[in-house]
């Protein structure tokens, strides 16, 4: 993973301008996998600084926006009991559900109908709550990536308090990938890896995009050199015909990862098949508290059906086309709800909810309407 090109430009304007002189034949597709390489794109505008043949397209990078349905249900319910203090990370708050108009249909319906719902920016203030309120069952909602995880499995090995339970909606990032890449199409010829995941889980996790697909791979950090500097690595990779993973972010991503991070995720979580909202089961993509915290697993302890039979269970909401999003089969404003009934004001998808969220980003950025050649949902 030592990168063969030169490390020679200093500064975005030096970057743009080495990427401009490459000869480049015919559109390149470049998928960024992160919501948080969205919001730098989106925010710097570099797709409007970039040659009009490089695409840039948004991948699964939002927890918040794959979170199941049926646990932002099951989460609604909760919060709605009279014993019961939910917590979860603020961006879960407005989630919508699909249930009935004369239901709560997020978080935040939900404590403005009596529920006792509180946002925390950190599982230590979740373990405060349910310490400062023993004669509560506190269930703290957590959902999130490889990075999210890290401190919540730090928690988890810690002394819990007893009346503290997690409904956990925990994801790994790369088998999206892998998902799309193995299917007919996966719309994209390079990739640029979050080097933020690649800090906790190391950068050897998508070597399998290089290995296995043969594709240009890059791992980028969150300024705007690093993802042109990833930018630039991939297009080079694809223009000299030398695939390799490279990794754009030394400064933080090392070889394995973090060790400590990973050795508490491996004793405290075990990795399942997980449902992704509005996409389905991706083998081996979730992670779930592991046998010796049962104790603390909140469907277990409050019987919680995720199956119920509901109307539209697990989906995403009528005419909403945030799993395309996602997949990054098509763009936010290509979504028909999108700038019309779908805005931050007005949520129906949560990819509009989130601040990883590509709708959220690019109406951010003052993309306002949908396109004319907006996807219509079937």
């Amino acid at each position: 993973m030592t990168s063969p090109f030169p490390r020679d430009a200093r500064t975005a304007r030096d970057l743009l301008a080495q990427i401009h002189a490459l000869p480049l034949d015919g559109k390149v597709r470049v998928m960024n996998v992160c919501g948080g390489h969205e919001r730098s794109i989106t925010m710097a505008g570099l797709r409007g600084a970039l040659p009009p043949n490089i695409e840039l397209i948004p991948g699964p990078g939002c927890p918040v926006c794959v979170c199941p349905e049926e646990d932002v249900h099951a989460a609604i319910q909760l919060a709605l009991r009279p014993d019961v203090t939910l917590v979860t990370f603020g961006d879960m708050l407005r989630v919508p559900a699909n249930v009935p108009k004369t239901e709560p249909r997020s978080l935040e319906q939900a404590r403005a109908a009596g529920g006792d719902v509180r946002p925390v920016a950190s599982p230590a203030e979740a373990l405060t709550i349910a310490r400062d309120n023993p004669g509560r069952e506190v269930v703290f909602f957590a959902a999130g990536f490889e990075t999210t995880t890290a401190p919540v499995v730090a928690m988890l090995a810690g002394d819990l308090p007893p009346n503290l339970s997690v409904l956990l909606s925990a994801r790994l990032t790369w088998p999206a990938v892998a998902m799309l890449l193995d299917s007919e199409e996966a719309g994209f010829d390079a990739l640029i890896a979050p080097g933020h995941v690649a800090t906790v889980m190391g950068p050897e996790e998508w070597g399998f995009v290089v290995d296995k697909h043969g594709l240009p791979t890059a791992i980028a950090g969150f300024e705007t050199d690093s993802i042109l500097r990833a930018l630039l690595s991939v297009l080079r990779q694809r223009l000299e015909g030398r695939v390799f993973l490279d990794n754009c972010y030394t400064g933080v991503v090392r070889p394995g990862g973090n060790p400590t991070a990973r050795a508490l995720m491996d004793r405290t979580l075990d990795v399942v098949d997980a449902n992704w909202r509005g996409i389905g089961v991706i083998p081996a993509s979730g992670f779930a508290l592991g046998a010796d915290l049962a104790a603390h697993e909140t469907v277990q302890r409050f019987g919680l059906d995720l199956n119920a039979a509901r109307k539209r269970a697990g989906q995403m909401p009528p005419g909403c086309d945030c799993a395309r999003v996602v997949l990054g089969k098509v763009y936010p404003d290509q979504c028909a709800l999108y700038g019309r009934a779908c805005t931050p004001r007005t949520p129906i998808g949560p990819c509009m909810v989130s601040d990883e969220g590509a709708c959220r980003i690019w109406w951010s950025s003052g993309v306002r309407e949908p396109r004319a050649d907006r996807h219509e949902p079937a």
